[in-house]
C-alpha cells in the first residue's frame, strides 16, 4: 500500500480548467515546421563555412597559391612574344580559366567532404536527425560549397590583379556571377553525391582525379576549343565544365571560342539543365537514405 500522500487537483492549486488549455503532445510524424525551415538550414550553412574556414590556409589560399603558379608557368613558358589567343593576350585567356578550374574543384571538394566524415567517424546522426528536410540539407550544403568556391575564386581574382601582365577586370560582370554560381553548384551537386557513394577517402580521391581533374583539364582551359579538329570539338562541347568555363571567361574578355550558334545562351542553358538533373538525383538519394541509414 502506497503510505505517501496523494495530491490531487485541488490540493496542487492547479484547476480542471488549466489542465483542458495545455495542449497535448504533438502526433508522432507530424511536422510542426510547415514551412522553410530557415534558422536550420543558416544553422548548418553557417557551420560548413566555419568547419573549411577554420583551415583556411589550406582550403581557401593553398588552392589559390597552386593555380596562380599554373598561370605563373603558362605565361612564362607560352605567353612571350606577343602570343594572342582568340585575339587577346594569352595571360589575359588562361587567368579567367584558372580561376574557373580552381573554383569548380573547391566546390567539389567542399561538398564531398561534408557526409562522408560523417559516415567515416559516425557522426552522420547529426545530419540526419535535426528538423532539416532533404532539400533544406542539400541547400545548405550546396550554399556553403558555393560559398567556398567564391571566396578561392576572389583570393586568386586579386593575386591576378598584381601579377603583371595580366588583366582581369570583369567586361561583364553579370555573366562572371551567373557563370561562377552555376558552375560551383554543378561541381558541389556532384561532390554531395559522391559523398553518399563513397564508403572511404579513397573512393572521393578516385572522383576527383578520374573525373573532375580530367573534366577541367579538358574544358578549354589552356586552349582554346575552335583550334581542334572537329572530332575534338565535339567531345569538348559534350563536357559541361567546358560551357562553365567558356562562360566565366567570356564575363572578362567578351569573347568565346565556341563555334556553336548562340554560346552564351548555349552555355547557360546547359548549365542550368545539367544542375536541375545532378539536384534530381541528389534529392532522390538523400531522400531514399543509401548508403546512409544503415
Amino acid at each position: 500500500m502506497n503510505d505517501q500522500p496523494q495530491i490531487s487537483r485541488r490540493d496542487s492549486g492547479v484547476s480542471s480548467g488549466d489542465f483542458a488549455a495545455t495542449p497535448p503532445f504533438a502526433e508522432p510524424g507530424v511536422p510542426h515546421i510547415r514551412t522553410l525551415n530557415v534558422p536550420g538550414m543558416q544553422a548548418l550553412y553557417v557551420k560548413e563555412v566555419r568547419r573549411f574556414f577554420k583551415v583556411q590556409l589550406q582550403t581557401i589560399w593553398a588552392p589559390a597559391i597552386t593555380t596562380l603558379l599554373f598561370l605563373v608557368i603558362f605565361t612564362v613558358a607560352l605567353g612571350g612574344a606577343g602570343r594572342t589567343v582568340i585575339g587577346v593576350p594569352f595571360a589575359d585567356f588562361v587567368a579567367p580559366g584558372l580561376i574557373m578550374m580552381a573554383m569548380l574543384q573547391n566546390s567539389f571538394a567542399n561538398s564531398s567532404f561534408s557526409l562522408l566524415v560523417g559516415k567515416i567517424q559516425g557522426t552522420i546522426v547529426d545530419y540526419l536527425m535535426p528538423p532539416l528536410a532533404v532539400g533544406e540539407l542539400i541547400i545548405a550544403l550546396i550554399g556553403a560549397a558555393v560559398t567556398r568556391a567564391i571566396l578561392v575564386g576572389l583570393a586568386l581574382w586579386l593575386a591576378m590583379l598584381l601579377w603583371p601582365g595580366v588583366h582581369v577586370m570583369p567586361d561583364h560582370l553579370w555573366a562572371v556571377a551567373v557563370f561562377g554560381i552555376l558552375g560551383a553548384a554543378m561541381l558541389g551537386f556532384l561532390g554531395l553525391i559522391t559523398s553518399v557513394w563513397a564508403e572511404k577517402f579513397d573512393h572521393a580521391a578516385a572522383v576527383t582525379n578520374f573525373v573532375v581533374t580530367p573534366l577541367a583539364l579538358l574544358s578549354g582551359t589552356f586552349y582554346a576549343i575552335d583550334r581542334l579538329a572537329p572530332m575534338f570539338q565535339g567531345i569538348a562541347h559534350a563536357n559541361p565544365v567546358y560551357y562553365a568555363i567558356m562562360g566565366f571567361r567570356y564575363g572578362f574578355i567578351g569573347t568565346v571560342d565556341s563555334t556553336i550558334a548562340n554560346p552564351i545562351l548555349t552555355a547557360i542553358l546547359v548549365l542550368v539543365g545539367v544542375n536541375l538533373v545532378l539536384g534530381l538525383l541528389t534529392y532522390r538519394l538523400l531522400a531514399s537514405g543509401w548508403k546512409l541509414k544503415a
